[in-house]
């Protein structure tokens, strides 16, 4: 009998190599091994199809079912789950799409899928409260600079060359299924977040968008407003800062140099 780490990493090879991958020494238990192997396989295969489905249901509909469920399966194949939580798989999916041949035609499909994915996200993401609005105010005009905000866990930011907002409109349940989407529209710049037990998004201005995409990052104050000013000369840092204040987004300040957050 082999040690169990090579049991389970041959019967995982079976489960999601290629059709005629040999199967390890498995009870059948009234069954031959491939067919006992064949049923995990069927079961896997459905299980992590049907994830999947749920998590970027647009992208399933504008493919159309059967497409879908062919790049589940070679997706499947390639980039097995590794960890438990279902809602969790299907980060890569969207960089999977851009690779996948059959796709190439379709260019703003793996946008799509990644907006899609930044829905899931926020909507498991972990809560914060945010800060007192009074933080800001005691910060004085030497500190601001270095000033870390960290934003809250549910935020992402997609930029993308395609209308994918109006796409994702276009798609969703009891949408008018003569509405048309002008793909040579232009690009979208878009924060998704969480908000109450649902999910938003919204389309931010260029310059905004820099600024709360660079905090994201990890980027301070400063860092940030230079990649603003870089996007619009004419970007006012106050008016940034009040919004995102009034937005409820920012959960931490903290000056990096004493490592001390802002009480």
């Amino acid at each position: 009998m082999p040690p169990l780490r090579e049991l389970q990493a041959a019967f995982a090879r079976a489960l999601l190599g290629e059709e005629g991958t040999a199967v390890p020494d498995v009870l059948g238990d009234g069954l031959a091994p491939s067919a006992r192997v064949q049923i995990y396989r069927h079961h896997v295969l459905t299980s992590l199809t049907r994830a999947l489905k749920d998590t970027f249901p647009v992208v399933c509909r504008l493919v159309d079912e059967r497409f879908f469920d062919f790049a589940a399966d070679r997706y499947i194949r390639a980039c097995p789950p590794t960890g438990p939580c279902l809602f969790e798989y299907g980060f890569s999916f969207p960089e999977f799409l851009a690779l996948f041949p059959p796709c190439q035609s379709l260019a703003y499909l793996p946008d799509v899928a990644r907006l899609e994915w930044a829905i899931n996200a926020a909507l498991h993401a972990r809560d914060e409260d945010p800060i007192d609005p009074a933080c800001l105010a005691r910060i004085g005009p030497e500190d601001l600079a270095r000033l870390i905000a960290r934003l809250h866990p549910s935020l992402s930011f997609i930029d993308s060359p395609w209308p994918i907002d109006r796409i994702w409109h276009a798609n969703q349940p009891g949408a008018d299924p003569d509405l048309t989407v002008d793909l040579g529209a232009g690009g979208v710049r878009l924060q998704v977040r969480r908000c109450g037990d649902g999910v938003v998004f919204s389309a931010l201005e260029p310059a905004v968008f820099a600024l709360r995409r660079a905090l994201a990052d990890g980027c301070d104050l400063g860092e940030a407003t230079e990649a603003a000013l870089s996007a619009d000369g004419d970007f006012d840092l106050t008016v940034a800062l009040r919004r995102l204040r009034d937005e409820r987004l920012i959960v931490d300040l903290t000056l990096p140099a004493q490592r001390e957050a802002i009480p």
